[in-house]
């Protein structure tokens, strides 16, 4: 049975959403403050979520403290804010959902499965131990860090190299600038998105033009 936690100081809420989630057929620990959420983070979850406002603390805190452990494990943000720039502060710190109250359970224990069935394929993309990515004329070599297009080898710097690589793994997916940042550059370092538009501005120079496309209103994806 799969664990999930919550940290939801709202106890109507949090042991309404436990027990409902308990329903789906999951092992739920709920805590209602931010140092209780704290002592019960371990990587025997397989996912995590986390109210914004908490008495003791925020959740964004939590979070970072998440992924400062170096836990991968996929984190669902609730909270009460509609604002646009919240949502995006939650995406660059590690979120990999948010969802704004009020909202039904079931709501939530759909983006649950699927946040669970996204972890599950990474990690069996993970056990296979992929040592190139092949793209028609694009090859990366991702145990040497190298990039060949058209039989060329063709220099890449770090990050050029993990952000091409994110968009390889899924070709034709389009990415938000916002989970660009936080997948390739990571919470700590906040750069803005216009740090993503010269990347990809960079590689096309170093590639071909039209092999990342921008997708009107989201961000960018590699077409193959």
């Amino acid at each position: 049975m799969e664990k999930i936690l919550i940290v939801e100081d709202d106890l109507n809420l949090g042991a309404s959403l436990q027990k409902y989630i308990r329903g789906e057929g999951y092992d739920v620990t709920l805590c209602d403050t931010f140092e209780k959420g704290k002592e019960a983070i371990n990587d025997s979850y397989k996912l995590m979520i986390l109210d914004w406002m908490l008495p003791d603390g925020q959740g964004i805190d939590l979070l970072k403290h998440i992924r400062t452990m170096k836990l991968k494990t996929p984190v669902i943000m609730l909270t009460a804010r509609t604002e646009l720039i919240d949502k995006v502060i939650g995406l660059e710190s590690g979120a990999n959902d948010y969802i704004t109250k009020p909202f039904e359970p079931r709501e939530l224990v759909a983006r649950i499965r699927v946040q669970l069935r996204q972890g599950a394929m990474q990690s069996t993309s993970a056990d296979k131990a992929l040592e190139s990515i092949v793209l028609g004329d694009l090859t990366l070599d991702l145990s040497q860090r190298e990039v060949v297009f058209q039989d060329k080898k063709v220099e890449f710097t770090k990050m050029e190299f993990d952000f091409l690589r994110l968009l390889a793994e899924s070709p034709n997916r389009a990415f938000s600038r916002e989970e660009i940042l936080n997948k390739v550059w990571g919470y700590e370092n906040y750069p803005s998105t216009r740090t993503v538009d010269t990347h990809v501005l960079q590689i096309r120079q170093k590639l071909r033009e039209d092999l990342i496309e921008t997708v009107r209103g989201i961000g960018y994806r590699l077409r193959f």
